[in-house]
């Protein structure tokens, strides 16, 4: 091992670096705030550790210890704080509940505890509310506005929210009835090639909405509502000739609706009615034509009274690797179009003379 000999009287001293002096804060949490803080498998409170790189998070009976660097204990113990508050008030936290309210903290845009407190719907014991401050903003404009578009990746909560805005609509009596529908436009297979009546290929497509509402009301209604037709689930082209007077009217998928499609439905549009257009305009299953959703962008974009609320992957909600999946073809999909682009511009090359 190689050794440092020590330096002479007259030579200039380096500055040793200084490492910041650690300090500890300590939380006392009751005990039943306490298991929901930490967690299953303490799952949450290792999530705290990975927001502040150096933070130590160490429990000991009904008391939790941050130690590390000063400012980093001080960010730390803000975001402890507002988490107590959400599970005294009953909220049940997922790790990227935890990492949402560190953005908001370390963004200064308020209190995690006071953006994130609305309830939309309670079903089962269990609450459902936005949970990210994107969003938060697209559940307000759904309040605001009569048409909203959702658009935004897989797990953004376009549909899911959408879904429990119209069945609290319907409950405080605000509308007579929720109609939800898709177009039927398959990815990758063929309706033909599925057994059954039109009805039973058609079914599939219709599945994810059916299962959204059992999550949020009664499993015992939802066959009566939609028997009676208070709520009609239904593809997009029965929606043609229909005026939809006093509806809750939401259209999932729409990136795969035709320009004219998306025309027809929005002009359905009645008195006391409210629409939602929920879809991802980087997954068009479309096989020939432009999308209807990416073309309402443009056409109608500074129209009163419709509002475009935009998610991205910071407003996933699913697993955190789908947040990072929908970067990682977001960032594919920019340098495609820009290979593209080049290859389109690029001059011809000289033909070689002999």
């Amino acid at each position: 091992m190689a050794s440092r000999e020590p330096a002479s009287s007259d030579s200039p001293l380096s500055p040793v670096p200084i490492a910041p002096a650690e300090v500890t804060a300590d939380i006392a949490v009751d005990g039943v705030a306490m298991v929901r803080l930490l967690g299953p498998q303490d799952r949450l409170l290792s999530t705290i550790e990975k927001q502040f790189p150096g933070l130590s998070v160490h429990v000991r009976g009904n008391e939790i210890h941050l130690t590390g660097e000063a400012e980093t204990v001080a960010a730390a113990k803000t975001l402890v704080d507002e988490l107590v508050v959400m599970v005294r008030d009953g909220r049940e936290l997922a790790p990227v509940d935890v990492a949402q309210s560190a953005r908001i903290l370390g963004r200064g845009e308020g209190s995690p505890a006071e953006l994130l407190s609305q309830a939309i719907l309670t079903s089962r014991g269990r609450s459902i509310r936005p949970k990210t401050l994107g969003q938060k903003a697209y559940v307000d404009a759904i309040d605001r506005n009569t048409i909203v578009f959702g658009i935004g990746p897989a797990g953004t909560g376009k549909t899911y929210l959408a879904m429990a805005k119209a069945v609290q609509a319907l409950q405080r009596k605000e509308v007579d009835r929720i109609i939800l529908t898709r177009p039927a436009v398959e990815a990758g297979e063929r309706l033909g090639f599925l057994p059954g009546t039109l009805t039973d290929k058609i079914d599939p497509y219709l599945r994810p909405l059916y299962d959204a509402l059992n999550e949020m009301m009664d499993p015992e209604l939802v066959p009566k509502l939609l028997a009676s037709g208070t709520v009609e689930v239904a593809p997009l082209a029965y929606m043609r000739g229909r005026t939809l007077n006093n509806s809750f009217i939401i259209l999932d998928e729409a990136q795969n609706t035709t320009p004219e499609q998306m025309k027809m439905f929005l002009t359905r549009l009645g008195f006391e009615s409210k629409m939602v257009v929920t879809g991802d305009i980087t997954q068009v299953d479309l096989p020939v034509g432009a999308s209807g959703l990416q073309l309402v962008t443009k056409i109608l974009d500074r129209v009163d009274d419709i509002h475009f609320a935009r998610l991205t992957s910071a407003d996933v909600v699913r697993h955190t690797l789908v947040g990072q999946i929908v970067d990682a073809y977001t960032r594919y999909d920019a340098q495609q179009q820009a290979r593209d682009f080049a290859r389109a511009n690029r001059l011809p090359s000289k033909k070689r003379t002999r």
